[in-house]
């Protein structure tokens, strides 16, 4: 062991601590739910969930796989060109396209792998990236890995800055223009009509991670895109299957088959790395099922979030707007954000604190993210210990 490298990263783990910006470990003894069992708290109220629909525990979603455990085992064992492709992969990457509207998809381990895969393998030499400078960490790290193509940032959201860099790159081929479809710190959406228009009108491909959309927004849970009307009229859609379609595991690309058939032949984690655990397919097959079935569930979420929004706002925090399941609430330093979380953690209810470097210095925030499971008395208590612990803070 080398002593001085231990040391150095033992000191800088106690400055964190001695900051207050020291993130620790919560564990959970039971299934995800909005309530859960906590061993550090006891019986907690969940708000930083990904669960946006509920699926996590859903009785048809683990029985699905459970019986997939039963008839493709434990794992893949490996990589899907060698012989690590079941035909449950098939099954789910046809019922993803299908759902999104797209002519095909391929799925990974996680979006995050995905997204990595994914910019390196479409941008080589003479070809650009444009993406919005909030966009999450893992379009950020997709962008970095295409070293041989020209990169710029636009600033959040901002379709006049967007339009500059579009002219700024033009010869470029191809030119890619990335963004989420719903922000996950902000909880809000791109500006995706305009996004459309600017990427026909500057010859660009637009590529949307819509991982916090998906089950989310839109008639029937397809997504941001859905929301604005536009199936169809996006290049490539990526996602995940571990947010509101189950939250086991599970990220996706969808697009056209050449897209698809082109990151089965070159894409590194493709390539690299195992394939989706079949058992995770078949829950999130199931959880896909489930949502067609119960649109009730995508009522039921926004009435939630609505509710919630609007008695935070009478309480008298101010949420971020926003029309996603994501409710942010902007409280500045990290070291108060994380002291917050811990006041309403004491009260049995679990909300994260995010500071930097997850957002910009001065911008810390509790992130709420509402579930369609959520019941009201779950949601009055949560109320009641942010309205107790905001007096304690001297926020309200």
């Amino acid at each position: 062991m080398n002593e001085r490298f231990e040391t150095k990263l033992q000191r800088d783990l106690d400055a964190l601590k001695a900051a207050g910006t020291y993130k620790h470990l919560r564990h959970i003894t039971t299934p995800m739910a909005p309530e859960v069992h906590m061993e550090e708290a006891g019986d907690v109220v969940i708000l930083s969930s990904n669960n946006y629909l509920g699926l996590a525990d859903q009785a048809e979603v683990v029985e699905a796989g459970k019986r997939g455990l039963d008839r493709y085992g434990a794992g893949t064992a490996s990589v899907r060109f060698i012989c690590g492709t079941f035909d449950v992969h098939r099954a789910l990457e046809e019922r993803i396209a299908g759902f999104l509207g797209t002519e095909s998809s391929l799925t990974y381990v996680s979006c995050w792998n995905a997204n990595t895969g994914l910019f390196p393998t479409i941008c080589d030499e003479g070809s650009a990236i444009v993406s919005d400078e909030l966009n999450h960490a893992s379009i950020i790290d997709g962008v970095r890995l295409a070293s041989k193509a020209k990169r710029e940032r636009y600033k959040h959201s901002d379709m006049a800055d967007l339009e500059t860099k579009l002219q700024a790159v033009q010869g470029a081929f191809p030119i890619v223009v990335a963004t989420d479809g719903v922000f996950s710190m902000e909880g809000d959406l791109a500006k995706l009509p305009e996004m459309v228009a600017l990427a026909k009108r500057y010859g660009a491909i637009l590529v949307v991670d819509d991982s916090h959309g998906t089950g989310v927004m839109g008639k029937t849970g397809r997504g941001t895109i859905e929301h604005f009307g536009l199936t169809g009229q996006v290049d490539v859609i990526t996602g995940t299957l571990g947010k509101a379609l189950g939250g086991a595991a599970g990220g996706f690309i969808a697009g056209s088959r050449a897209l698809v058939d082109t990151m089965i032949q070159r894409s590194r984690p493709q390539l690299f790395s195992n394939a989706l655990p079949a058992t995770v397919a078949c829950s999130s097959l199931a959880a896909i099922d489930y949502l067609d079935a119960h649109p009730e569930l995508i009522t039921r979420l926004r009435e939630n979030v609505a509710y919630f929004r609007s008695a935070l706002q009478r309480i008298g925090y101010k949420p971020l707007d926003g029309e996603s399941a994501i409710v942010p609430i902007i409280v500045g330093e990290t070291a108060f954000a994380i002291a917050m979380s811990e006041r309403l953690l004491a009260r049995g209810i679990f909300v994260t604190g995010f500071g930097y470097p997850v957002v910009p210095e001065g911008t810390a925030r509790i992130r709420v993210q509402m579930s369609a499971k959520l019941t009201r008395e779950e949601m009055d208590r949560a109320l009641s210990a942010f309205e107790a612990v905001g007096k304690d803070a001297g926020l309200l």
